[in-house]
């Protein structure tokens, strides 16, 4: 039976930390009386510091008693700076790009009050304990194929596939027709593929899978036997390119990009880079099907941006109405959306048909659809590891290890981790 960890079971070992971090005092008054609220965000090429000042300056001209303060973790990163900042005292008032998790659930403040954080996005699927403790400014896809039209067109192909039936017939015609279908790579590429033909099917017939292979109700070789036996029969059909396992993420991308495949298995922000290459081949995208007979395909999706409130802010009103300007004010939404190539049903921004047509698979996409990836979030995760044994398997697939051995690895995995 799975060693459970509820928000009980964590209090006692996060009380230590959250004593230091009483101690503190984040988003303290400035000297001209101003509100200092600290944020702790990620900081990109794309999310500059710059930007991000840029994206509050509009909050702090209505809100003149509250000054902003963007804080950048450097190359630490947000996650590994939160439990520094904690254990130090100096914990921000606001962080960005940090998902709640069993762990850092007490040191955070409960947001079920507020209307825009429990309707927000994804905001049931990232819940814990019925809890909400992060709001969001919409998500990225994951569950996508993204196709080359030529490539379809050689292949005599007039329409995307609806079942994951018609996508092996694709690609049988793809082959035929020249093309080497799939585009891949090595690192977590390789599951990634996985996860994008299996997930749809899987969490479709059983919407609990997160929880029930948790339980131990339900094996991997009982619900992902078919799709790693399927995913070994592409293999060894060449569906895939053969040098996948030394393919970089960068490299399988430009090779997509360059016209030598047809097929990319990829999440949503393969948009703002297609969208940025001036001679990329015209690519247009479906959202993972599912087997025939399983009428409602689920959808792999992250949340985009997930802001939280540290718990030992002295400024927690303050906080939750910055909070409220970001998830909810038109303007901030998009264009945090836009920078990043992230996706929000109602709020539209400018794209190139490429991204039209994954506004129109957002739209068209019901939230009860939406499934994690990978280990997962909210009160939906596996064992600690698994991503990372996913992929090992996945990768042992490609170099022709019988499908039966990966699943009998597999479930040994899950037996050991529970």
């Amino acid at each position: 039976m799975i060693k459970k960890r509820t928000l009980g079971t964590v209090t006692a070992a996060a009380a230590s930390v959250l004593a230091l971090a009483a101690c503190s005092s984040p988003g303290a008054d400035g000297g001209d009386g101003k509100t200092e609220l600290s944020v702790l965000v990620n900081v990109t090429p794309n999310l500059t510091e710059e930007w991000w000042n840029e994206l509050v300056a509009p909050f702090e001209e209505a809100n003149p008693d509250v000054d902003v303060k963007i804080q950048n973790p450097g190359a630490e990163g947000v996650a590994a700076a939160v439990p520094r900042l904690l254990a130090a005292g100096d914990a921000p008032d606001i962080v960005q790009s940090l998902p709640p998790s069993l762990e850092l659930a007490p040191e955070l403040v409960d947001l079920s009050e507020y209307e825009w954080a429990t309707d927000g996005p994804l905001a049931d699927q990232y819940s814990i304990d019925g809890t909400t403790y992060m709001a969001g400014i919409g998500v990225q896809l994951q569950s996508l194929w993204f196709y080359n039209v030529q490539a379809f067109a050689d292949a005599g192909i007039t329409e995307p596939p609806t079942t994951v039936e018609e996508l092996d017939a694709d690609l049988a015609d793809l082959k035929a027709a020249g093309w080497t279908p799939i585009q891949t790579g090595g690192d977590w590429m390789s599951s990634h593929a996985l996860q994008t033909l299996g997930l749809p099917s899987i969490i479709g017939e059983h919407p609990d899978w997160f929880t029930e292979m948790g339980d131990g109700e339900l094996t991997f070789s009982k619900t992902y036997g078919d799709t790693v036996e399927r995913y070994s029969d592409w293999i060894a059909k060449e569906y895939l390119n053969g040098d996948a396992l030394g393919v970089k993420y960068p490299d399988a991308e430009q090779n997509f990009l360059a016209g030598n495949t047809a097929l990319y298995p990829m999440g949503s922000w393969f948009a703002g880079t297609e969208a940025k290459t001036d001679d990329a081949p015209e690519i247009g995208v479906f959202r993972g099907p599912a087997v025939e007979g399983v009428d409602n395909p689920a959808m792999g999706a992250n949340i985009a941006s997930p802001y939280v409130i540290m718990k030992s802010s002295e400024h927690q009103d303050a906080a939750a109405k910055l909070l409220e300007y970001l998830v909810t004010d038109e303007d901030a939404v998009v264009n945090q959306l836009q920078v990043d190539g992230n996706f929000r049903d109602g709020y539209e921004y400018e794209v190139n048909e490429l991204g039209k047509q994954l506004f129109d698979i957002v739209a068209a996409t019901p939230a009860s659809d939406y499934t994690p990836t990978g280990q997962g979030y909210g009160e939906r995760v596996l064992p600690v590891g698994y991503s990372d044994e996913l992929n090992v398997q996945t990768q042992a697939l490609l170099t022709g290890v019988d499908p039966a051995e990966v699943l009998t690895a597999m479930d040994a995995w899950f037996d050991s981790a529970r």
